[in-house]
């Protein structure tokens, strides 16, 4: 009660002083002031000035009581230690002053032995003690003063060498002091050890822009600090910490941090600021030594390291870095850069390379890829950074082929001349390093070798763009099979692979067996599991991987007519030397893999590959012009591929859709030669030639005219060979020239009319009379039946179902013939000879499965809309 009426009349008696000094104010110097300002001036400031007083005082009550109920706690611990322990010597107690100690006990034990004495002896009436009373009592005090001043100083003593065998075993924390704390000498804050390398005391001032400010890395030990830290993610750190403006928990938090020798990365990164903040002032402000500025230094390094996912600590530590390693001359200043994360070209590569370009020495490699990663006008491409040791690796090699002396630099007029800007935001520091007592200079405005090392850098890009995106869909793929392969042949064997050893060992035996390989133990070898299906991705990785160390794989699926199913064989053959881009294939190449595929549906029109047939196909390919001697190694493997897996008919005819007048007079020179290779032309091969003639847009009667006169020429089956030493040569005349009999071509057409009728039949594709028929009309019954021209109502029907679809599997497609009635193979070959004739494509194209051309889909989706609407009108 008593306090809030002097608060109150504290109140009253401010604002009236305010009240008059106000007036006096506007009364001497305010007069001009309109009426209204000057009562707000008048009675308003009194009311403002003494809020602001009041507040302030309960300010200091608040501190004083928070002060006053530590040091209470504190007396409290200790006053329960005396209770239990003696008190024990204050820290420096030394032999000197322990003599006083052991007075001052003795006159305190003295005092309270007089006590006792006086109680007892003999006492006057007046209640007085007699005068040999007092006498033998002065005696008795004189001689237990003697003797508890020996008992204490013996104790005493006894305690000060133990507290000194003590303080050697264990350094105890130093007292608060005011300023650096070095590394190595401990201190004592807010009950926590901490191990130097910190500013204690009261901050500095500091000036700037009209006002001043405390030094932010200053731990004031006089500041409150909260008894547990529990803020480590930071959410009342502000984004330039002080310790003095920070929250007692976050004070409590940081030195916690600090305790904990400052390698937590959990914290936030704002403590560890706070912390950096003093060593970049100690560096760079105060006359540090030398070998202290290397501790500091090593400290930033270290703290870099914990806090290496923060891109804010990474730009402001490494710039520290960068600068603090030319000032003490670190060997780390002379190592290039090939890790940035900033904005401008750091100062130690300005300083390196000025520094190389004084001395008149060219730049290497590294110095020059340094210059170009460094540089903010040049980002870097996701290959240089997703495998930067491949990168780096490639980079010198293409440098050095180009620059084997060094790449030369002209020295350039502008010296350089930085500004560190602290971190802190309290401070810059201006530096010129020299050489040889003259400025280095400032390479920030030379373009020339940096633009020489974007075009290194491109070309390395590009050879690497397979590999990277190998990369960056296996992040734990390096070292891998199929990963060393995609390397460039130059790192190949910088980069060596056990696995890559052991699939050559394993080609090798292959085709020493013949080559033939099944395509799911070719997969299953690369990839280290059985595959359930075979894609492309999977056999254009493949053969990519084997063209890499040597050997080919046929068929390739990015030239091959179809790719192979999973339960069908692939070809293994061995090159003349590794090839890098399987892609640069020649047209005349890809005109001869035609031919070969023809070829081998006519030698296999009969179901037998007779050796001659096989010695016909090898022949053509050695008669091919303009073809390279890696591509004739391919043609060899796919046309062994053909003849162990035969071509599709309907694919087969796509691609001659495609061929022009120049490669149709070539197809029907290799279809001839294929039927006379083995020097009996059998009616199955005739109705094949037929059908590709058709598919060629030929007539298809020329076969029999092409037939003719290819027997006129001789086929070289085999060389001619000495005969067995010691056979007689037979005498008798050679036989005469098979000459053609026309019966015999008659029956042969016969027999070509009698099979198109039965494959008619039999896959239910119409026969060139029913082509030329007029479409069939609808039944009788009334209903209309979805009739495509060109197709049977039951294959119109399974076109109408497919053309919904984008990709049917072979179940899928063998169950939806099955609903219509027809057999799979029959009903493919006539849907897609539909197909060929009336869209020039195949409407089913066979890839693990069959998918649907959407082209030819939306057409006759499209037409049977059309006729849907004119029905119904």
């Amino acid at each position: 009660m008593l306090a809030a009426l002097v608060t109150v009349l504290r109140v009253v008696f401010f604002f009236a002083l305010y009240f008059v000094i106000c007036m006096f104010v506007v009364v001497l110097a305010l007069q001009d002031w309109p009426v209204g300002a000057q009562m707000a001036l008048a009675f308003g400031g009194p009311v403002l000035l003494v809020s602001v007083q009041e507040r302030r005082r309960r300010k200091r009550r608040r501190m004083r009581e928070l002060l006053q109920a530590a040091q209470d706690q504190s007396l409290t611990e200790n006053a329960r230690v005396r209770t239990v322990n003696p008190p024990p010597l204050p820290v420096g107690t030394t032999a000197q002053n322990m003599q006083g100690h052991a007075e001052l006990q003795a006159r305190r034990e003295a005092a309270q032995a007089s006590q006792a004495v006086e109680g007892t002896g003999p006492r006057t009436l007046e209640g007085e003690p007699t005068s040999e009373a007092r006498r033998a009592r002065l005696e008795r005090i004189e001689e237990l003063k003697q003797a508890q001043s020996e008992r204490n100083l013996e104790r005493f003593t006894q305690q000060g060498d133990d507290l000194g065998r003590v303080q050697e075993d264990r350094p105890r924390p130093a007292p608060p002091r005011q300023g650096w704390v070095p590394h190595g000498q401990r201190v004592d804050l807010a009950g926590r050890d901490i191990d130097g390398m910190v500013y204690v005391g009261t901050p500095l001032r500091l000036g700037g822009d009209g006002y001043y400010t405390k030094s932010r890395p200053f731990i004031d030990p006089a500041l409150p600090v909260a008894p547990v830290g529990s803020d480590k993610d930071g959410r009342q750190m502000p984004y330039w910490p002080s310790y003095s403006e920070i929250s007692p928990v976050c004070r409590a938090t940081y030195l916690d941090w600090l305790a904990d020798g400052r390698r937590d990365a959990s914290y936030n990164p704002g403590y560890m600021f706070l912390y950096f903040y003093g060593l970049e002032r100690r560096f760079f402000m105060d006359q540090a030594p030398e070998e202290e500025k290397r501790e500091i230094l090593e400290e930033v390094r270290r703290l870099a390291s914990v806090y290496a996912h923060n891109g804010s600590a990474q730009r402001y530590l490494g710039e520290f870095i960068q600068i603090a390693q030319i000032a003490v001359r670190d060997p780390a200043a002379s190592e290039p850069v090939f890790d940035f994360h900033g904005w401008e070209l750091p100062f130690g590569v300005k300083a390196a390379i000025g520094t190389k370009i004084a001395q008149g020495v060219p730049l290497g490699w590294d110095w020059t890829l340094s210059w170009l990663i460094c540089h903010p006008e040049h980002p870097m491409r996701t290959a240089s950074k997703r495998c930067a040791e491949e990168f780096r690796a490639l980079f010198r090699l293409r440098f050095e082929e180009r620059f084997p002396e060094g790449l030369k630099v002209t020295k350039p007029r502008k010296t350089l001349d930085a500004r560190y800007q602290a971190a802190s935001q309290e401070f810059h520091a201006d530096l010129s390093p020299r050489f040889d007592g003259k400025p280095l200079p400032d390479i920030s405005g030379v373009r020339k070798p940096v633009e020489i090392a974007q075009e290194i850098a491109d070309e390395v890009t590009e050879a690497l763009e397979r590999f990277s995106r190998y990369l960056g869909r296996n992040p734990e793929g390096r070292g891998s099979l199929e990963a060393h392969a995609l390397l460039p042949p130059e790192l190949r064997e910088l980069f060596p692979s056990k696995q890559l050893e052991e699939l050559r060992a394993w080609a090798s035996e292959r085709v020493a067996a013949g080559g033939i390989v099944p395509a799911v133990e070719m997969i299953a070898r690369l990839e280290d599991k059985r595959p359930d299906k075979l894609t492309k991705a999977q056999l254009t990785g493949a053969a990519d991987t084997l063209a890499r160390i040597g050997f080919g794989l046929a068929p390739d699926p990015r030239f091959a007519l179809r790719a192979p199913k999973i339960d069908e064989p692939l070809v293994i053959f061995a090159l003349e030397a590794p090839v890098e881009n399987l892609e640069d294939l020649s047209a005349a190449y890809r005109l001869a893999l035609l031919e070969l595929a023809l070829g081998a549906v006519v030698v296999l029109a009969d179901g037998v590959v007779s050796e001659p047939e096989r010695q016909a196909l090898l022949a053509r390919i050695a008669r091919a012009d303009q073809i390279s001697e890696p591509e004739r190694l391919q043609l060899k493997a796919n046309m062994e591929w053909h003849l162990a897996v035969p071509p599709d008919i309907a694919l087969l005819r796509r691609k001659l859709k495609e061929a022009g007048p120049d490669m149709q007079s070539a197809l029907r020179a290799a279809l001839v030669a294929a039927a006379h290779a083995d020097g009996l032309i059998q009616p199955e091969e005739v109705v094949q030639i037929e059908k590709l003639y058709r598919a060629l847009g030929l007539d298809p009667g020329l076969v029999y005219s092409d037939i003719h006169a290819g027997d006129d020429v001789p086929v070289r089956v085999r060389p001619a060979s000495a005969g067995a030493p010691g056979e007689p040569i037979s005498d008798q005349a050679s036989a005469p020239r098979r000459a053609l009999d026309p019966a015999l071509i008659a029956a042969i057409r016969s027999d070509t009319a009698r099979v198109s009728s039965v494959l008619g039949e039999i896959f239910g594709a119409p026969g060139e009379e029913q082509e030329e028929a007029s479409q069939p009309e609808p039944a009788a019954s009334g209903g209309k039946e979805p009739v495509i021209k060109g197709l049977d109502p039951a294959a119109s029907e399974l076109v109408l179902e497919i053309i919904n679809c984008t990709h049917l599997t072979e179940e899928a497609f063998d169950a939806a013939c099955k609903r219509h009635g027809l057999m799979p193979a029959g009903a493919l070959e006539a849907i897609n000879e539909w197909a060929f004739e009336t869209h020039d494509e195949a409407l089913l194209d066979a890839y693990d499965g069959y998918d649907v051309s959407p082209q030819i889909a939306a057409a006759v989706r499209g037409q049977f809309a059309k006729e849907e609407e004119n029905v119904d009108a």
